[in-house]
């Protein structure tokens, strides 16, 4: 009974951060309940897999020009019935909607903006590797009536919280409000998460690298500079033996660096030269820059820190680097003397 009285629920630690750190507001802890209750939610429709229905395409495309799965779909209608409602949001933006979607009428309208990739990973969800919803949220600013996208195009910087959910062996929301990177774990029987790891910390150095090798050919001069030395190994430059690790799946890559270290690595490669990269700025790149710094790490698109980019559009794009913080120098100094 002792051990089962420390235990610390997502709810009371997020009363605790309102009450006692002056950390959040109560609109905020409401939405972040919410949002968390709604990865619960599509926890179970991943596990039940096949079973449920779920795996294959749903034969048609997002506004990226991707082949939606029947998941990302589910998980995005999950994510807007359960937030629509509840007085806390004034609008929505996803990777798999168009534009944002505005709170209705029939609800009471809040002051904060949330961005999510419903599905992050989902080249991995007929295969049952893990995969995992990240989310976004901004205040809106004050000085606009309505709701607007350009709202949204704010600097990650601004980000008031930001997670991920990763649905693998075990289903765990990390979450920061800017104070570190908590780490809870869905405990089935309770129906709720646990608090479970505190102020994780990424190492500065590692010996791990991941990056989508198969694209080499298409990389910039300081990336494949950068490869080229951790595949030398011990006799090259860093004197050291790398290994590499890819799931092609973004939330399992930096949950992975956030429990051991690592550096993770989608940068601009030359078959879309007009493009800054393959991953999202605003729901992608931003709340997993965001928790990388908040655990001692860094994240850059190879010449500034992502956190301090400002958008121009909804789905912006942008090459990413982050994770032990000597690595993205490095990445970053070899980019800069390029230039």
């Amino acid at each position: 009974m002792a051990q089962q009285q420390q235990k610390i629920s997502l709810t009371r630690y997020l009363v605790e951060k309102q009450r006692a750190d002056g950390l959040i507001p109560g609109q905020l802890r409401l939405l972040l309940e919410v949002v968390a209750r709604a990865c619960k939610s599509i926890s179970q429709a991943v596990n039940k897999g096949a079973l449920g229905g779920v795996l294959g395409t749903a034969e048609s495309e997002n506004v990226q020009g991707e082949i939606q799965k029947k998941l990302d779909i589910i998980a995005n209608e999950v994510l807007i019935e359960a937030n629509e409602w509840g007085g806390h949001l004034a609008a929505m933006a996803s990777e798999e909607m168009d534009s944002i979607y505005v709170v209705p009428n029939r609800y009471p309208q809040g002051e904060y903006l949330l961005m999510f990739d419903p599905l992050d990973g989902s080249s991995n969800i007929d295969v049952n590797v893990s995969i995992g919803t990240i989310f976004s949220v901004l205040k809106k600013p004050d000085d606009t009536p309505g709701v607007q996208e350009a709202d949204f195009l704010q600097a990650g910087t601004q980000q008031v919280a930001a997670g991920y959910c990763i649905y693998g062996p075990q289903t765990t929301l990390v979450l920061t409000v800017g104070n570190g990177v908590d780490m809870f774990t869905l405990d089935r029987e309770q129906g709720s998460f646990v608090l479970t790891q505190q102020d994780i910390q990424i190492p500065a150095d590692t010996k791990e690298f991941a990056i989508n090798m198969s694209n080499q050919r298409h990389w910039d001069e300081p990336m494949k500079r950068y490869i080229d030395e951790c595949l030398a190994g011990k006799e090259g430059p860093r004197g050291k033996d790398f290994n590499m690790r890819w799931i092609a799946s973004m939330v399992a890559d930096v949950h992975r660096i956030l429990m051991r270290g690592g550096v993770f690595m989608y940068p601009w490669d030359k078959r879309e030269p007009e493009k800054a990269g393959k991953l999202r700025l605003m729901y992608e790149a931003n709340p997993m820059s965001w928790l990388v710094e908040q655990a001692g790490g860094a994240a850059t698109n190879g010449k500034q820190r992502i956190l301090d980019l400002k958008p121009t559009k909804l789905h912006e794009r942008v090459s990413v680097m982050l994770g032990s913080r000597n690595e993205v120098e490095r990445l970053t100094q070899y980019h800069a003397e390029k230039a």
